[in-house]
């Protein structure tokens, strides 16, 4: 039997910035109240700016309808789909050398697939607190006080200067209006929360902001962290197992939003963090 997690006083909100993209203030975003009682959020100015992929994803019938549309769009304004190209000559024949790497939304959330503390992941991570003001928590290791190493091996890697091309903001926010379109119109239409699980072997990457009951906790989240929607898949990954209420206006990503071979398997979830009342279970 795991003993009861020992009373922690309730924390100020995380730490994040005073400004981001979304209206909300950080700090209210990151609380378990917002959780609870979710606002609506789109990033400031993307709808408006790219008006031709919400007609296409309006003039959809079905969800691979919509689907299809992303796709094609991201392929003629970002050529997400093709692979890295050599840049052409002047008389327009293919200039010999080494290809030209091209970063996509696709290419950072395989990284990620592979391992959420490598520079991909980082990237993600940059994009959260730049959009939402929220900072994160854990890279490789716990981020504590600023500056430290940790600190400064993840700002190194969320500027990689490998990805930061072919307007990868602007393609993640895509990735994030076009995720909540798709949860409103087909996916879940009529839900405001997804119950969402993750298994951990110890809190040790999380910090308890404050016990409810011996089971029940508030825990600050990294501020993209992914979650599964399949119990049984979450219990392959700790002896802890982690139950939230997630606002579907939190997520980034979910199985079955793309076509391919993209965080498949696994029911996968990513998730805008902060601090959320958790149900734990051990085993």
């Amino acid at each position: 039997m795991k003993p009861d997690l020992p009373t922690v006083p309730l924390a100020p909100p995380p730490p994040g910035h005073s400004t981001n993209l979304v209206g909300v203030p950080s700090g209210l975003l990151a609380s378990p109240a917002f959780n609870e009682h979710p606002l609506r959020l789109h990033i400031s100015g993307v709808r408006e700016t790219s008006p031709a992929l919400f007609r296409m994803l309006e003039d959809s019938t079905c969800a691979e309808e919509a689907m299809d549309a992303f796709q094609k769009y991201m392929a003629a304004v970002f050529g997400v789909n093709e692979g890295p190209e050599r840049r052409p000559r002047d008389d327009g024949a293919p200039r010999p050398g080494p290809r030209l790497f091209r970063s996509s939304y696709r290419r950072l959330l395989q990284g990620w697939g592979f391992d959420a503390n490598n520079p991909e992941g980082a990237v993600l991570k940059g994009w959260v607190e730049s959009r939402f003001g929220l900072l994160p928590t854990f890279h490789k290791e716990p981020l504590g006080r600023y500056p430290s190493r940790a600190w400064m091996t993840y700002v190194e890697e969320k500027m990689c200067a490998r990805f930061h091309n072919n307007s990868i903001q602007l393609q993640l926010d895509l990735l994030y209006e076009y995720c909540q379109w798709m949860l409103a119109r087909y996916t879940f239409p009529s839900r405001r929360h997804l119950t969402l699980y993750r298994g951990v072997n110890d809190l040790s990457e999380h910090h308890v902001v404050s016990t409810l009951s011996r089971r029940e906790a508030i825990v600050r989240q990294n501020n993209l962290i992914s979650f599964t929607d399949d119990r049984e898949v979450a219990d392959q990954f700790g002896d802890t197992i982690l139950e939230v209420q997630v606002p579907l206006v939190k997520i980034l990503f979910f199985n079955g939003l793309l076509p391919g071979p993209v965080l498949k398997g696994e029911g996968e979830y990513l998730v805008i963090g902060g601090d959320y009342r958790v149900q734990m279970s051990y085993y």
